[in-house]
């Protein structure tokens, strides 16, 4: 009963999170409101028994990658005093139909039964089994740096070309 209230609760504020995130004007409170959605989502991860996760949630994505957003955010509005922004029906419409194509795949695909786990298919108990032999860091690095590789290390790279391109288009205005 108290867990599917916490439940409820954590649903709730990173729902809210998310678009407060998504509708803010001023990008540090788009920042803040991503910041309470990680909170939240790794409260549902403690709900549900995987602590390891929730941790890495706080320390990996609120920790160090929101500090870099907050990094790169102060240096492209460094002496920014024009304001720009993509408003107008062209962006809306844009905005409007991608958002509900993406809902609409979303509904395809969870209604369709494609759903899959990092599990792959094994059932409770041999899940069960691998936890005790390896523990959790071992469940969670196994198929982090075996199977999903190339993702992890081209998520890096994208982070890494996103911030050497903040400091050069910074640089560029800079007097």
């Amino acid at each position: 009963m108290i867990v599917d209230f916490f439940f409820v609760l954590f649903a709730v504020m990173a729902i809210g999170g998310a678009a407060g995130m998504v509708l803010a004007r001023n990008p540090l409170a788009s920042l803040m409101y991503l910041v309470m959605a990680f909170f939240a989502l790794s409260g549902v991860f403690v709900l549900l028994d995987a602590h390891f996760i929730a941790v890495v949630n706080l320390i990996v994505y609120a920790g160090a990658i929101l500090v870099l957003f907050l990094f790169v955010i102060m240096l492209l509005n460094l002496g920014r005093t024009e304001k720009r922004d993509l408003r107008g029906p062209l962006y809306r419409m844009l905005a409007i139909v991608g958002g509900g194509a993406f809902f609409g795949l979303l509904l395809v695909t969870l209604r369709g039964g494609h759903v899959t786990s990092m599990a792959g298919g094994m059932g409770q108990e041999t899940m069960d089994a691998m936890l005790r032999s390896r523990g959790a860091v071992g469940m969670v690095a196994d198929p982090m740096f075996r199977s999903y590789l190339v993702p992890f290390e081209i998520t890096s790279l994208l982070l890494l070309v996103a911030i050497v391109g903040a400091i050069v288009l910074a640089r560029q205005r800079a007097p």
